[in-house]
């Protein structure tokens, strides 16, 4: 919670800022009573989730908007599978309301801590060839505009904006509610396993065409791929899940304590950072288990990092990753978080990293307090090459020059931006950057 006179920081420390005013909207007519309240004022308002992104999109000098208190199942219909959240409900909650109705998202990221508006708004996504972002799921959703009224956009009222405010940006307005297209609960048969490096790249197509989810790990100053296989079952399947010892042991243990208590130590030591991974490689990702599916989509990240995820079209994916392996070794650079691969079916949201084209995600990490700006900014360069998007939630340099070019429909969305928010009620100076004044 952040309080009056407090300075606001995103979960990475990568943002920051000291807000005018902070509020805590509880229903929708709050969050509407405090965007008329800012406008009269001439101030800027902006509303965060769990500040789960990297960039500066959610830092709000003017009037923050937490909302914490604007949690939960506003609607739901088993039968058509249509479930509407209010806006800041976090993903990791989401499961649990709908487990009542016998439904489930049909796909998740790996982190599931950010808020369902937070998320559709900067295209997270998860894994999966035929699979799209979350924005993907969306039906409908409802915004305070920046004339302090509500503006539903679903298949019957202002259809035509629909693929652009998906992924809005926070540029739009403040979303309140959310509609999914939601499926019948189901189950994950996990496959993890580490697999030789070249034998992952020459196989890594094939293999994301037959999972229904793939995606893969690697250690810098390693020749092993961590491979998480996952294929979908009906929820009558038997569950075989991670003993809880086990689970506890991997997750807690290793991957979360050993694991920051190696970043702490190799920011002084950075040769302990090889055989760290080498080691790290043979204790972890080999396990095969069955259990519900956001059980085996999501993990607990309690390590800090800072994060950069290009997308690009998914046959290029294998040459980014060679050239970014090379560029490791030939600046000797000593890298201690992994570099992760993932999938997307394409999609038709505007402003999705995914838009118009199968697309493959490299993510590139460091430890939080350690400055990744050489290495960003070197990978940025490959990825931009192949004609990469950079994730809208995750660092990155580009302004909105370059983001034009790489975006068919950026004008569309723009113009609806001034439509909108002619006066910029919503900006902040990130947005200024990757948008335009």
């Amino acid at each position: 919670m952040t309080r009056p006179g407090d300075t606001w920081r995103n979960w990475g420390r990568s943002a920051a800022v000291r807000p005018v005013r902070v509020e805590r909207p509880r229903s929708p007519e709050g969050v509407q009573r405090a965007v008329k309240a800012a406008l009269a004022q001439g101030l800027t308002v902006k509303a965060v989730g769990a500040g789960h992104s990297f960039t500066g999109i959610a830092v709000a000098p003017g009037v923050l908007l937490e909302l914490d208190d604007m949690q939960g199942l506003v609607s739901a219909d088993a039968g058509t599978g249509l479930v509407t959240l209010l806006g800041g409900t976090r993903l990791h909650r989401i499961p649990g309301l709908l487990a009542r109705h016998g439904l489930a998202m049909q796909n998740l990221g790996d982190i599931d801590r950010q808020s369902i508006a937070g998320a559709i708004s900067t295209g997270t996504h998860g894994t999966g060839v035929d699979f799209g972002g979350i924005g993907t799921q969306v039906r409908g959703l409802t915004m305070v505009t920046a004339d302090g009224e509500f503006l539903r956009i679903d298949a019957e009222h202002n259809a035509e904006m629909l693929p652009g405010a998906v992924v809005g940006l926070g540029a739009l307005g403040i979303v309140v509610e959310v509609t999914l297209q939601c499926v019948p609960t189901f189950l994950l048969h996990a496959v993890d396993e580490p697999v030789p490096l070249e034998e992952a790249l020459d196989t890594l197509h094939e293999r994301a065409a037959d999972a229904d989810h793939l995606e893969f790990y690697w250690h810098p100053h390693t020749e092993v791929a961590l491979m998480k296989t996952q294929r979908r079952l009906p929820e009558s399947a038997r569950r075989r899940p991670i003993p809880r010892l086990r689970h506890w042991t991997d997750e807690t243990v290793l991957a979360n304590g050993v694991f920051g208590a190696f970043c702490a130590v190799s920011r002084f030591a950075p040769a302990v950072i090889p055989p760290f991974n080498r080691l790290a490689v043979k204790l972890t990702g080999d396990a095969e288990y069955t259990d519900r599916s956001h059980r085996v989509l999501i993990h607990r990240r309690a390590v800090r990092f800072r994060e950069m995820e290009y997308a690009i079209a998914s046959e290029h994916v294998v040459t980014a990753f060679q050239a970014i392996r090379s560029l490791i070794a030939e600046r000797g650079w000593r890298v201690e978080f992994p570099v992760e691969v993932r999938f997307a079916a394409g999609d038709e949201l505007w402003m999705s990293t995914a838009s118009g084209r199968n697309s493959a995600y490299i993510a590139v990490h460091r430890y939080w307090r350690v400055d990744p700006r050489e290495y960003f900014d070197a990978v940025e360069q490959i990825m931009l090459d192949l004609g990469g998007r950079p994730h809208w939630g995750k660092l990155h340099s580009l302004t909105d020059g370059q983001l034009r070019e790489r975006y068919p429909r950026f004008d569309d969305f723009v113009a609806l931006r001034d439509r909108l928010d002619p006066g910029r009620l919503f900006g902040n100076r990130h947005l200024e950057r990757i948008l335009g004044v």
